[in-house]
């Protein structure tokens, strides 16, 4: 069993951006926290939804037909298949994401980014 988890402190032990950080798992799933800032690039996920919870900041999740807008609290899935581009326009964004065990961080064109414990 593990102990409590301060997402406070886990986030002040890294400063790079779009390299997610394991800070737990749930039934298989990685629970991840990550710092992002500037765009991503569009990419889709064929095997899996894409889970964002922003905790600090502004997250924009560009879709090919609209943008949403998440606040702190707020958050959005964007479902397998579907072409997404996150986006920190207005600095650092601070979130957390679910994603299955073993997921790389990719996104056509970019760099791949495997998660590292937090």
């Amino acid at each position: 069993m593990q102990d409590k988890i301060s997402l406070l402190a886990a986030f002040e032990r890294f400063s790079e951006h779009w390299a997610p950080r394991i800070v737990a798992s749930y039934n298989g799933d990685d629970i991840r926290i990550v710092k992002v800032e500037g765009e991503f690039v569009w990419h889709t996920h064929d095997d899996t939804d894409d889970f964002f919870l922003v905790l600090d900041g502004t997250l924009d999740i560009e879709l090919r037909d609209r943008t949403v807008t998440l606040e702190p609290g707020e958050l959005f899935v964007v479902p397998r298949g579907v072409e997404h581009r996150p986006v920190a326009r207005h600095g650092e964004v601070k979130m957390l994401n679910i994603e299955p065990g073993g997921t790389h961080n990719v996104g056509e064109g970019s760099p791949q980014h495997a998660p590292v414990q937090a």
